[in-house]
């Protein structure tokens, strides 16, 4: 797929900035916590866009389209079943938020929310047949490349990986959610995984940018040492999605409090580790965005000053 070539031959000349979190965002201005703001691409389809054109002005290169729980699992829990359409319209308001800007659709899948078997109820292969739903849909309607968000086991992941591969993408983005484990100095996913370990995995899948997003007390910092340990395997391109702090509870309200000087105030180290691609995750707005843009744009300046 051209977009996609297009895609990856960008992050060789220069850093991309991403977008910011879209739940959170979502519950600013609406959405009632567990509920479906995937179901908002057909139901409240401005409001999405509202949010989606907030991140382009504040100058993001890439929207994830919001389809992060638009699988086929997770949208019949709302009684839903147009995946199709879901999807399809997700990367339709996403293209729209650019409106005559140049910019690159990432399709998200994210995780399926549950357990397979036998460690839970859901077999594997409905499992597979979801995300290879998914994956179609969300190819079909023109994406630039799938991301493949918060996962935390390389049973799941690897699913959503083949399904992708399967689906003709022309670029798959695979994202880990690390979680700080302070007393023994290190990150690792909720199922044990270190970075370490997810680039060799994600490096044999055959992706083609190696992610990491999420996670509780993930900060820069840790993104920057999750990059180096990334590169320390293989030398694709990396992306970064950090959260804005640690989520606090006010008035019954899960809140983000770090402002966007204290998010930033790092971005060097991970600029220094080579990440391709940065972003942010849940608590991160579009103000946080355009701090991250500024100081994208000087490091991008001095990469071509050396040039």
């Amino acid at each position: 797929m051209e977009t996609g070539s297009r895609f990856l031959d960008a992050l060789q000349t220069h850093v991309l900035v991403g977008d910011g979190a879209m739940g959170t965002q979502g519950q600013k201005i609406g959405l009632e916590p567990g509920g479906s703001g995937e179901l908002w691409n057909i139901e409240k389809p401005r409001k999405v866009l509202r949010i989606q054109r907030q991140y382009v002005e504040a100058g993001a290169d890439c929207l994830t389209t919001n389809t992060f729980g638009a699988s086929r699992i997770m949208l019949k829990r709302h009684g839903c079943d147009d995946v199709s359409g879901v999807n399809r319209r997700g990367v339709e308001i996403a293209r729209q938020a650019f409106g005559n800007r140049q910019g690159f659709v990432l399709g998200n899948i994210g995780p399926f929310g549950g357990l397979m078997e036998p460690h839970g109820d859901i077999a594997e292969g409905v499992v597979r047949d979801a995300f290879e739903e998914q994956a179609e849909s969300l190819v079909s309607a023109g994406i630039d490349a799938i991301i493949i968000e918060t996962q935390t086991s390389f049973e799941e992941l690897g699913l959503a990986i083949e399904a992708s591969q399967k689906a003709g993408v022309s670029c798959v983005i695979a994202s880990l959610a690390f979680d700080e484990m302070r007393n023994k100095g290190d990150i690792k996913t909720m199922m044990g995984i270190s970075p370490d370990d997810a680039a060799v995995f994600m490096r044999d899948a055959d992706v083609d940018v190696l992610a990491l997003n999420c996670g509780s007390g993930v900060d820069v910092r840790w993104a920057a040492d999750a990059v180096t340990r990334y590169r320390a395997v293989c030398d694709r391109p990396t992306m970064a999605q950090p959260n804005a702090g640690l989520p606090e509870l006010e008035n019954g309200q899960v809140v983000y409090k770090m402002d966007p000087e204290e998010m930033v105030a790092d971005l060097q180290q991970l600029l220094d580790a080579k990440v391709n691609v940065v972003g942010g995750c849940c608590g991160s707005t579009p103000s946080h965005i355009a701090a991250i843009r500024r100081i994208v744009d000087v490091h991008n300046n001095e990469l071509a000053a050396m040039a």
